[in-house]
């Protein structure tokens, strides 16, 4: 059970991978639009204004389509064969799940309480999915319908079926029945998520009259429920909605800006209901505790590797208020350490609303800057540095939790993975020889060799029962671990190290191991193909 559940951890790296790049783009797009930055060549009717709208939109890629990029990318990871066809098997089968929602909520939305003739977002429980209305499931519909289709894939897709058949053997088989179960998982989504929703509604009237108790219940909410999506019905009402004030707190605070920075009365007696929108502290001060943690954890040969996983992802959060490619990291391998995150959220928020901190801060230091600290710097520039203070001690509090626990429990975060290999002391000749083979290994030896190289190692094709990788290892489950070569063979093709846990093999490749996944399975699809022969 263990080794499914950190293979399904690692297969979460594969769509989170693609979030550092995204949530740069999306926070140097916003910070260059800003006037009060960059100046009048923000104009919004200008070229430059233009142009960084349009990368703006197209950086936005990732974050505005992340159920379906989690749908396709899981089966990457989890599928044990034809990891292309599952991800199109996953893609068509998700799709058809949501026109099953959609047909159902317009014939029957009354019947199972959702007003299916509302507009998309706030409080309808709707969305968009490819052009589909459909309700919002967020990652955890597209999680759960990937993890269907990987089933299916696994059990169906080499089914021999009579030669008239043919047509529907392998993806084709599997979609078919896939389309089936999708009508009681529709029907049973239809009938449950709401309900759901329903809950998260009905905290929104108690949020907002309850001060500083409310605004830590608010952001311990808007943290824990991000992997479910339901986050949305917890800040929208807040940030969008009328829930504190008519039109919401990302209208109304820059339609005041001019009256509160022209005055030195206090921002908590002028706008209290912005303690709502101080979710976005963790998002910097937290994520810096966080990512140091990770780094300080981590095994002394790995600290490199882990920095360069862990840097981009704190730097989206840091910058652009984006957290899901530090929280995807650790969320699905460590999720005790997820909650101790939303606790220390909703704490700091807490804290820094009883000492007067309130505002837009709901996002990263773009915002913070342009909509909080230069405008209003002049007056309340005191109560700013009062918030800095605040946030880099939680940074601390943070970096020492999680820190804490990481060793405590052993969690697997990265860096930590399990490695049996026994630690020793190198000599002169072991160092002259790692050089030498890391030069030949550089320069003459190409990926498929080291992948072929690599299998014989395992034991050949006919040893491994199944592959995936997670951000840095090549994970493996094997027939029969005793005729694994010496972990001294596998350093001698340039590899970092091997991971023993009885038939539960990691080899540990780098932050190449996507490419060398793909070299790896063509090597066993070529072996297979020869031995059939």
């Amino acid at each position: 059970m263990m080794q499914k559940i950190q293979r399904f951890g690692s297969a979460m790296f594969t769509p989170v991978l693609l979030f550092a790049f995204a949530g740069i783009m999306v926070g140097l797009t916003s910070l260059l639009k800003n006037q009060d930055i960059v100046g009048s060549i923000a104009n919004p009717d200008g070229l430059w204004y233009q142009i960084c709208y349009l990368i703006e939109q197209g950086a936005w890629t990732c974050f505005n389509q992340l159920p379906l990029l989690f749908v396709i990318g899981l089966p990457i990871a989890l599928a044990k064969k034809a990891h292309a066809r599952a991800c199109l098997e996953a893609l068509v089968t998700y799709l058809t799940f949501n026109y099953f929602v959609n047909a159902i909520l317009f014939m029957w939305g009354p019947k199972f309480g959702v007003d299916f003739t509302a507009e998309v977002g706030g409080l309808s429980g709707l969305t968009t999915i490819a052009g589909i209305k459909t309700l919002d499931t967020g990652m955890i519909g597209s999680i759960v319908i990937a993890s269907i289709v990987v089933y299916l894939h696994n059990k169906f897709f080499d089914t021999e079926l009579p030669e008239f058949l043919g047509i529907f053997r392998g993806s084709s088989l599997v979609v078919m029945i896939a389309f089936f179960v999708m009508i009681p998982v529709a029907l049973l989504t239809s009938w449950v998520w709401p309900m759901i929703q329903g809950v998260i509604n009905s905290m929104q009237g108690f949020l907002s009259s309850s001060g500083t108790f409310g605004v830590w219940i608010y952001t311990l909410l808007e943290r824990l429920l991000i992997p479910t999506g339901l986050h949305h019905f917890v800040y929208t009402p807040f940030i969008f909605g009328p829930a504190v004030v008519e039109g919401g707190i990302a209208t109304y605070w820059p339609l005041h800006l001019s009256e509160f920075a022209t005055t030195a009365q206090s921002l908590k007696e002028m706008f209290p209901q912005g303690g709502f929108a101080l979710h976005g502290l963790s998002k910097v001060f937290g994520s810096i505790g966080i990512g140091l943690a990770f780094v300080a954890t981590a095994k002394p040969e790995k600290k490199k590797v882990v920095a360069g996983l862990v840097i981009p992802a704190v730097l989206t959060a840091v910058v652009a208020g984006i957290t899901e490619p530090l929280e995807f990291t650790f969320l699905f391998v460590a999720p005790a350490l997820f909650v101790v995150h939303a606790l220390l959220a909703a704490t700091l928020s807490a804290v820094a609303f009883t000492f007067g901190v309130v505002g837009n801060f709901g996002s990263g230091l773009i915002e913070w800057l342009s909509l909080n600290w230069i405008p209003l710097g002049k007056y309340h520039g005191s109560i700013y540095l009062l918030q800095v203070g605040i946030g880099l001690a939680f940074t601390a509090i943070y970096f020492f939790t999680f820190r804490y626990l990481i060793l405590k429990f052993n969690f697997k975060t990265p860096g930590r993975e399990d490695d049996t290999e026994e630690a020793k002391l190198y000599t002169k000749e072991d160092f002259k020889a790692k050089n030498q083979t890391d030069a030949s290994d550089n320069v003459a030896v190409s990926k498929e060799s080291k992948a072929s190289k690599v299998l014989e190692l395992l034991g050949g094709k006919n040893n491994i029962v199944d592959v995936t990788n997670c951000a840095t290892r090549l994970r493996l489950s094997v027939i029969d671990e005793t005729i694994i070569a010496p972990d001294n063979k596998f350093r001698e093709l340039g590899v970092h190290g091997l991971s023993r846990n009885g038939k539960a093999i990691q080899v540990i490749i780098g932050l190449s191991v996507p490419q060398f996944r793909e070299e790896f399975e063509k090597v066993m699809e070529e072996s297979e193909v020869a031995t059939t022969k």
